[in-house]
């Protein structure tokens, strides 16, 4: 099966086309959200921290932020920063354009003197990015060019009955037809890396999957922090979840049946096609912008309470099992598969229709999140207690 997407120099394919913003540091974010709102096609992406970290929080920070404004679906990149951070904007650019040949520019407001002039130099900038960007077309490329994101946020009963299972058939399609398929939120494996490990394709990876569970649980106990009190959440437990090992079993299956190929940091590209892990956070917006920063052009939400959120760069579809909460959130969720639980259709009729809705999406059709403009993105920077252990 095929896409049409847009080619990039280095060979990877976007699903959409996007002039990326990216601020370098919380104190550049407003300067840098009003350059993205005056160019149609610009998105904005937040950054939170930026200053004040040090040793692998510095590290963990540059990779996302290149990982970024490497994604297949920026067309083009502006960085913006203040100048005086610890990230620092200018080699911050210079390391991203050695690593690719699409254009790439920065500024900071330091050196520009101020809001106004950065905002003036970074917006001319951006239109004559979106004027080349303009007359690019797309072409056809295979599904061997995709990865895809999964992803579940407020679980409930039927996430690992429906949603989940289906979400996993999909997975699974597209991995035979040579893509990429990354599953995260290294907490809610806790409880299953008995169950990954038998599917790892060899032992290098076997390894790394015991490294990050049992590393994570290990960092929590030292800090004298029970996960299991935070996982699973309220929402999670009113909506029928007992434990993190119930809720890990449902999430688990989000990846499909195939072989566990590679294992990878938070924010870092896989190597490898197939099932890939990702070592990322629980929380949803920081494990999503990880997924983003590893290449991922699109992403699938399974959620049983329902959620509205977005990810600026890439579209994200979301999947719910409960046919209550599609109801209520028909303006958020994107597809229903409540049906597997009322047993009027299969896990791998739901899972064949999803997978369509997938490639439409890849063909341009807007998301539920993408026609509301939601774009909530974040970087993971607390250290002291995720553990990133490879």
């Amino acid at each position: 099966m095929k896409i049409n997407a847009y080619k990039r120099p280095d060979g990877t394919y976007g699903i959409r086309n996007k002039l990326l913003v990216l601020s370098t540091v919380g104190c550049a974010n407003e300067t840098a959200r009003l350059i993205a709102q005056r160019v149609h096609g610009a998105v904005f992406a937040a950054n939170a921290k930026g200053c004040g970290q040090i040793g692998t929080g510095v590290e963990l920070m540059k990779r996302s932020l290149i990982g970024l404004a490497l994604n297949p679906n920026v067309f083009g990149t502006l960085i913006v920063g203040l100048g005086c951070e610890t990230m620092r904007p200018v080699s911050l650019c210079t390391e991203i354009k050695g690593l690719t040949s699409k254009p790439v520019h920065v500024i900071t407001i330091q050196g520009e003197g101020g809001t106004l002039k950065a905002v003036e130099k970074g917006a001319r900038i951006i239109r004559e990015m979106a004027e080349v960007m303009s007359k690019q077309t797309r072409v056809e490329t295979d599904l061997s060019s995709l990865i895809l994101a999964t992803n579940c946020g407020g679980s409930d009963a039927t996430s690992g009955l429906s949603a989940n299972p289906a979400l996993g058939k999909c997975s699974d399609r597209l991995i035979e037809a040579g893509g990429t398929v990354i599953l995260g939120e290294t907490t809610e494996l806790i409880g299953t890396e008995h169950l990954l490990v038998k599917r790892a394709r060899n032992d290098h990876v076997k390894r790394d999957i015991l490294t990050i569970v049992n590393g994570l649980e290990s960092n929590f106990s030292q800090l004298g922090i029970d996960v299991r009190g935070a996982n699973p959440t309220p929402g999670n437990m009113k909506g029928g979840l007992s434990t993190l090992e119930e809720k890990a079993l449902g999430g688990i299956s989000k990846g499909g049946s195939t072989m566990i190929n590679e294992v990878v940091r938070y924010g870092e590209q896989p190597k490898q096609r197939g099932l890939v892990i990702m070592d990322t956070p629980g929380y949803d917006i920081e494990s999503i912008t990880g997924m983003t920063a590893g290449g991922a052009q699109i992403c699938i939400f399974t959620t049983g309470r329902g959620t509205p959120i977005g990810n600026p760069i890439m579209p994200v579809i979301k999947v719910t099992g409960n046919k209550t909460t599609f109801e209520r959130m028909k303006d958020n969720i994107d597809f229903d598969c409540s049906e597997i639980v009322s047993g009027e259709a299969s896990i791998d009729v739901c899972g064949d229709r999803l997978f369509d809705v997938l490639i439409s999406v890849c063909e341009g059709q807007q998301t539920k999140a993408e026609a509301y403009g939601f774009g909530e993105l974040s970087v993971y920077h607390n250290d002291e207690v995720w553990c990133n252990c490879l």
